[in-house]
């Protein structure tokens, strides 16, 4: 049986980024820290030479992705409107994009449909009036092509209820331990959202089921609560591995049918309860508490802690408050900690629903830059945005025009006021969308909007910042400590610009101006995480040579 509880990367989440001291360092490489090729110079649009040159890039890529092309098109028109051509490609680019519109609608490809449009819209096209269905409309058939229900009975019993609950069970066959052969299954709870049987539940439940790097045996079946004896083949229809959800279709008329609550409106001490299968032991009900409503443990958002009893199984099963709504997904617990357990807001599973019933793997759009959201300062502070604090060179917000110190305010023309703000309402675009984002900078006072293509968000975003910046800058969003080289003759020797409060650089006692060597850079096997071997004397230790490995995740809440 699989364990349900906490997987590493996110415990690392949990504990934070650790560093420990080392009495040596001499084994450790410098390869990593070659820079020669991780330079990218910006586009000057005042150089007609290089406008055709973007041009003619602009003109190869809408071949291969006319809405990437569309984007580029427009970030030439806005930088170098006087300039021959640049006005003749959009053109080009927008009524390809049009045409690709056209062709969605017919096909009843709606949500491509929708990501075509608002790709338009970004681009400030004047040709979208004349299109059959507005962005209302199409969401209104992406909405009527999800057989959800709209009113259904409230208030019912929890022994009516707990009929919707289902054990999902993975069998994957006969592993062979110490030359005896054991029986392989995972184990893990679902309920059912539609009468004719579609059902959520984790990714991580299902994971061996789509996983493509997965070589072995594996076949997917349900139990009913009250049939908990014969197993039900079923099948994944769409999941997300990022948000750890994922839809699954089985050929049963549903017993009971759980209805979506609000989870923004439940507070720390409000009364919930948790229902699936335990070990396997279906039909268990449990209560207790919201213990905390903002912990980090998704990429993409923040998550509740509960002190409902949850153990192995629990996993996919829903959280309901005392009228029966479902307000989340029980995800995750820490084993050996007991009331120490979490689970994922409904507001991103409706978020993500038309897309899951899209079917397939679910994939995220980024910006590709790093920040944290702004306050005020002083009494009755609140948030301004999100301030920027770096940018990968050559990716979409720098492309874009983006720069640090920028403080992204809105979307699309929707108020932005913090990271949380921004993943939630990217939760909404496919990758692959043009969209229009405001931002100001406070020290210069410029405003703007700006159109960027959303790329789509890799597993690891700091390990792409890793392989396309210069070590002493990518450290900055990976380590939260910028550096700049202090020897000509050494490219080891750096010293410490700025550091990120709270990152894994302030925590190890890390000041601007403290002195370091990177002796090594080395990404884990998967990717995940990033270990640094440093020779430092910093302030905070008094000037004390010493060594330390800092090791940090490549992912988490502040890459966008």
């Amino acid at each position: 049986m699989k364990i349900f509880t906490l997987e590493k990367s996110v415990l690392k989440k949990l504990g934070g980024t650790f560093c420990c001291a080392v009495l040596s360092m001499s084994f450790f490489s410098c390869g990593s820290t070659d820079e020669a090729e991780r330079l990218y110079a910006s586009i000057n649009y005042s150089q007609e030479d290089v406008v055709r040159d973007e041009i003619k890039a602009v003109e190869s890529l809408a071949k291969k992705n006319p809405v990437e092309a569309l984007w580029r098109s427009t970030v030439l028109v806005e930088n170098a409107p006087d300039i021959s051509g640049t006005a003749e490609v959009f053109a080009d680019c927008e009524d390809l994009v049009l045409g690709l519109y056209r062709t969605s609608l017919s096909e009843k490809k709606y949500l491509d449909a929708i990501r075509l449009y608002d790709s338009l819209a970004a681009a400030g096209s004047k040709k979208i009036s004349s299109l059959e269905k507005n962005p209302s409309e199409l969401s209104a058939l992406v909405e009527s092509s999800m057989p959800i229900e709209k009113s259904l009975p409230q208030n019912q019993k929890a022994s009516q209820m707990i009929k919707g609950t289902v054990t999902i069970f993975v069998d994957k066959g006969i592993k062979i331990e110490g030359g005896v052969g054991y029986k392989d299954t995972v184990l893990g709870s679902g309920f059912f959202i539609t009468r004719d049987g579609f059902i959520i539940t984790n990714h991580h439940v299902i994971s061996d089921c789509v996983d493509p790097a997965y070589n072995g045996y594996a076949r997917l079946y349900i139990k009913l609560a009250e049939d908990p004896d014969t197993r039900i083949p079923a099948r994944v229809v769409g999941y997300d591995k990022t948000m750890d959800l994922a839809l699954v279709k089985t050929e049963v008329d549903a017993p009971y049918i759980f209805t979506f609550g609000t989870s923004s409106e439940l507070e720390i001490g409000d009364k919930i309860y948790v229902m699936g299968s335990p070990l396997g032991l279906d039909r268990t009900l449990t209560g207790g508490i919201v213990s905390a409503t903002d912990r980090d443990l998704l990429s993409l958002g923040k998550v509740f802690q509960i002190d409902a009893a949850v153990s192995p199984g629990n996993s996919g099963g829903p959280m309901i408050d005392d009228q029966g709504r479902v307000q989340a997904v029980v995800f995750a617990g820490v084993q050996n900690y007991q009331g120490l357990n979490f689970a994922i807001p409904v507001e991103y599973l409706k978020a993500e629903l038309a897309f899951l019933f899209g079917g397939g793997k679910r994939t995220h759009g980024w910006m590709e830059a790093f920040g944290k959201t702004r306050r005020m300062v002083g009494s009755g502070a609140k948030n301004e945005g999100v301030e920027i604090l770096y940018v990968m060179p050559g990716g979409k917000a720098s492309f874009a025009g983006l720069r640090e110190g920028d403080v992204i305010t809105a979307i699309d023309g929707s108020p932005i006021d913090s990271v949380d703000a921004l993943h939630l309402y990217l939760l909404g675009k496919m990758d692959g969308t043009i969209v229009r984002v405001t931002a100001e900078n406070p020290e210069s006072g410029r405003k703007k909007t700006f159109p960027v293509y959303l790329s789509s968000r890799p597993e690891n975003p700091g390990y792409t910042f890793y392989t396309h910046d210069l070590i002493s800058s990518a450290l900055y969003p990976i380590l939260g400590m910028e550096l700049v080289r202090s020897s000509t003759t050494n490219k080891k020797l750096y010293t410490v610009k700025k550091v990120i409060k709270n990152s894994s650089a302030d925590t190890a006692g890390f000041s601007e101006g403290d002195p370091v060597q990177i002796l090594q850079c080395e990404p884990g096997e998967d990717k995940s995480v990033l270990q640094v071997g440093i020779y430092t004397k910093n302030k905070k230790k008094g000037f004390i040579d010493y060594g330390m490995t800092l090791a940090a995740s490549l992912d988490g809440s502040q890459y966008f």
